[in-house]
């Protein structure tokens, strides 16, 4: 299994992390770049990764959606 989507979710997660310590212009800069690398990295991975992320999200959306339903009514 190649491992090069791990170096732009490496570059995500340093990124994230400049731009939650710094709140000017570079930090904004440095949250778009982030966002860029998390979906290349994503892109990049493994379909066994991606099936995994596609389920997690599958079964913790109703979750949060009935959550948020009782917390409105």
């Amino acid at each position: 299994m190649p491992l090069f989507f791990l170096l732009p979710l490496f570059t995500a997660l340093v990124s994230g992390y400049i731009c939650k310590r710094r709140s000017d212009e570079i930090g904004q800069l440095v949250g778009v770049v982030g966002a860029i690398s998390l979906i290349i990295s994503l892109v990049l991975a493994p379909w066994e990764i991606q099936l995994l992320l596609l389920v997690v999200v599958l079964v913790a959306t109703p979750k949060l959606l009935w959550k948020n339903d009782s917390r409105l009514n």
